[in-house]
C-alpha cells in the first residue's frame, strides 16, 4: 500500500479533563509537529507518481494514551524489550478519478474507495540488534454497503528491522516486510468485479487472499538538536502474483519516498 496519511482530529482540552491534574505538567507530555513532502504512487500498482505535502501531529501522555494524525487516537506502552499499541484510525482511500493527490483517472468507472474507521494493534519485540514487528488492522465496513468497495478488509503486515549505521551523520535503519490481506482487502483493492469491468476499461478480475506484498524500507535520521531533527525514508514494495495479476495493476514494483523535518517538544 502507499503511504497513508489520515486526517484525526479530538479537542486536547477534553482529553485533559479525563486525567488527573498531577498528569498534566508540561514536562510529562511529550508532542512532535512534522512537516516535509512526500512521493508516492496515485494508487497501489499505478505507474504515476504524485507529490504531496505532509503535515502531521503527535501528542502521549504521560499514561501512554496518543493522538497521532496517522495512526489516530490510541494507548501503547514501549518496554526495554517489547513495545504494544492499540488505536483507532481511519483507512486510506482511492478516486476513480484524478483529484488533487489522489486517485487516477486510468481508474474511472472503479467507483472510490471511501476512507472507513480502523482498529489496529502494533507490537515490536527487541532481539538483541533487530527489532520484531506485527501490525495488524481491521477495517469496518461503510454504511453504503456496496460490496466492491466498501466491504470490511483485515491486513497484516510482518517486518523486521535493524540499525545499519548510527554515527556522526546521523543514523540508518534497514527493514524487511511483508503484508497479508483477506479475500475482502484483495478484492477491494485489486478485484474488478463485473459491475465494475461493464463500467470501466478492465476485464473481471477475482482476487484472492493471501500476500500482498513484499518490500524494503530504508530510514536516515539526523538530529539537529534537542528540538529538531530530519529524516527521509525510502519504500519499496514489490506486488505479489494475486496482486500484479490485477488488470489494474501498472507497475508491479512500488516505491515511496519520504522527506520530513521533526520538532519534538
Amino acid at each position: 500500500m502507499p503511504v497513508s496519511f489520515r486526517t484525526f482530529s479530538l479537542s486536547l482540552t477534553s482529553l485533559c479533563l479525563l486525567l488527573p491534574t498531577d498528569a498534566l505538567r508540561a514536562e510529562d507530555w511529550q508532542a512532535s509537529l512534522r512537516a516535509g513532502a512526500v512521493s508516492v504512487p496515485r494508487y497501489s500498482g499505478s505507474d504515476e507518481q504524485v507529490l504531496t505535502p505532509l503535515a502531521g501531529v503527535e501528542i502521549v501522555s504521560p499514561y501512554g494514551v496518543f493522538l497521532d494524525s496517522q495512526r489516530g487516537l490510541g494507548w501503547g506502552f514501549d518496554e526495554d524489550d517489547f513495545g504494544l499499541s492499540v488505536y483507532i484510525g481511519a483507512s486510506d482511500v482511492r478516486k476513480d478519478r484524478r483529484s488533487k493527490y489522489k486517485g487516477s483517472n486510468h481508474l474511472e468507472g472503479m467507483g472510490s474507495i471511501k476512507s472507513r474507521p480502523v482498529i489496529g494493534l502494533d507490537g515490536t519485540y527487541h532481539m538483541g540488534p533487530l527489532i520484531l514487528g506485527a501490525t495488524f488492522e481491521h477495517a469496518l465496513e461503510k454504511d453504503d454497503d456496496d460490496h466492491d468497495t466498501d466491504s470490511s478488509w483485515n491486513r497484516l503486515k510482518l517486518s523486521i528491522s535493524a540499525p545499519l549505521y548510527e554515527g556522526r551523520f546521523g543514523k540508518v535503519t534497514g527493514s524487511l516486510n511483508s503484508q497479508f490481506g483477506d479475500g475482502d482487502y484483495m478484492r477491494t483493492w485489486y478485484g474488478v468485479s463485473t459491475g465494475q469491468a461493464s463500467r470501466s476499461r478492465f476485464r473481471a478480475y477475482d482476487a484472492s487472499g493471501g500476500l500482498i506484498s513484499r518490500g524494503a524500507d530504508l530510514t536516515w535520521s539526523l538530529p539537529i538538536d534537542e528540538h529538531w531533527s530530519v529524516s527521509s525514508m525510502l519504500s519499496m514494495q514489490y506486488l505479489s502474483h494475486e496482486a500484479a495479476d490485477s488488470p489494474i495493476v501498472e507497475r508491479r514494483m512500488q516505491t515511496s519516498l519520504v522527506g520530513q523535518v521533526i520538532y519534538t517538544f
